[in-house]
């Protein structure tokens, strides 16, 4: 069985998000659990990908094609890597900006993508079983396959896969712009239309041929306004041919063993690695060093979907406490200004206003609790590497929050949740993580069952594995 994998970025070619993240690892991990799949990925060649990458690219084909009324092309490149073969797709037009995202023209440049993939596939006879397409950025292609190009022979076969990865970015367009730039006839404008606006993932969800999302609680949630984003009726109407598979994570990047952190340390040796690595981080931000305090983080995007009007209505009341709190990220300037602010008044919080991946990894391996209070969360990842480096997360219970951490007190506890988007419900919940901190017996057993949770891409990929045979024999 073929599968190929269309997406807009992916690790370690490109990766600004979670989307990057799964695509630097599904695919290898699919590979290597299952030696009957061969794994394609396709991505765009952006401007931005790194020097040794580059070099070791190796020509494949050149493509030239119409799109509407433009004609157009592309060059073909690849790398092998991990049991996988990377494709690229080369324009220097589209793809040789300063951003990934957030062009004028988003809409123009994964159109031509989207159809560059299929014609790359007409070309060179290199036609999956699979097409598995990610977020709205590929959306097109799988409205391509199932309108424009159906008629194509070679492609007939084909069984589509369309992931959403978050919901909330759909790829909306003015209705004016369905041939000119989607070079879409107007008998296939019901496909996308969707309040007024061309949609190009409502599009991809109505007519792929199964639907999944990255993790089974968010699936459900979907079917509800206060998560879909406008899509709750559509998202209802597909849930025939939709599941959520929860992401995994890389515990060959994120390992506590690894000497990306200050002091190493396993499962064994945790409570003497926690408490080093925790005084060299107070060093590191300018906190007072204490072992026996308890260390809160939250690293994240400033975002009003990760809970952070609730952080701030009771972080004053938090900091009374004998605790200490750094928080890192970027985001929205009001929130920037806001946690900068708090950080001069407090001495015990820490507001690190930047993105610092490296830092961030100091950060996971040294606090006690890590904080995700997310609004809403298809699937998170910081709350899976949390645990990985014996950090008790508290989250709230919403889309994969629900589906990895389990609150203490159940079966097969591994952190702390609340259900309420309240803030004095995450203030309470956080009240309650400290003082069992206090109790270090109980607090070695909640870290120990935290680093102890398996969120190995293996079994993600076993998932997927079996998803991928059943659409192949549809």
């Amino acid at each position: 069985m073929r599968v190929l994998y269309v997406a807009s970025e992916g690790a370690p070619y490109s990766a600004s998000g979670g989307l990057g993240d799964v695509i630097g690892a599904l695919p290898k991990t699919v590979a290597r659990i299952d030696s009957t799949v061969q794994c394609d990925v396709i991505l765009p060649l952006y401007g931005s990908m790194k020097v040794e990458h580059r070099v070791a690219l190796k020509h494949v084909t050149d493509l030239t094609f119409k799109l509407s009324w433009r004609t157009t092309g592309a060059s073909i490149y690849k790398i092998e890597n991990d049991g996988v073969t990377y494709y690229f797709v080369e324009n220097h037009y589209y793809f040789d900006r300063a951003k990934t995202y957030g062009e004028w023209d988003d809409g123009e440049r994964f159109a031509f993508f989207s159809t560059a993939v299929i014609e790359f596939m007409l070309k060179t006879g290199n036609i999956p079983d699979i097409f598995h397409a990610n977020d709205w950025q590929t959306a097109p292609a799988v409205i391509y396959l199932k309108t424009k190009y159906a008629s194509e022979a070679a492609l007939s076969k084909i069984k589509t896969l369309f992931t959403i990865h978050n919901i909330e970015f759909q790829g909306k367009y003015d209705p004016a712009i369905l041939g000119d730039v989607f070079a879409l006839d107007e008998c296939y404008r019901s496909i996308v239309d969707h309040s007024g606006c061309i949609n190009l993932l409502k599009g991809a969800i109505t007519v792929s041929d199964y639907v999944s999302t990255v993790s089974p609680n968010y699936a459900c949630e979907l079917q509800h306004d206060f998560f879909a984003f406008g899509l709750a009726g559509v998202i209802s109407s597909v849930s025939y041919k939709m599941t959520g598979i929860i992401n995994g994570i890389d515990y060959t990047e994120f390992s506590p063993k690894k000497n990306d952190i200050f002091k190493t340390f396993d499962k064994r040796t945790i409570k003497s690695g926690k408490e080093a690595n925790k005084l060299a981080l107070q060093r590191e931000v300018g906190l007072e060093e204490s072992a026996s305090t308890p260390l809160i983080v939250m690293i994240t995007r400033l975002t009003d979907q990760k809970g952070l009007d609730l952080v701030l209505h009771i972080l004053e009341e938090l900091l009374a406490e004998d605790v200490q709190f750094v928080l890192l990220g970027t985001g929205n300037e009001e929130y920037e200004d806001k946690f900068e602010e708090l950080s001069g008044k407090h001495e015990n919080f820490k507001a690190l206003i930047k993105f610092d991946r490296a830092l961030s990894k100091r950060m996971y391996a040294s606090a006690d609790i890590f904080l995700m209070p997310s609004k809403s969360e298809p699937c998170g990842l910081a709350q899976m590497i949390a645990c990985s480096y014996g950090t008790v997360p508290v989250v709230r219970a919403v889309g994969g929050l629900y589906d990895s951490i389990k609150p203490y007190g159940e079966e097969n506890y591994n952190g702390f949740t609340f259900n309420n988007y309240n803030a004095h419900e995450l203030l309470f919940t956080l009240k309650r993580a400290i003082a069992l901190y206090r109790d270090t017996e109980t607090w070695a057993q909640i870290r120990k069952n935290a680093i102890n949770s398996d969120f190995s891409w293996d079994k993600s990929a076993a998932k997927y594995i079996e998803l991928y045979n059943v659409l192949k024999n549809w």
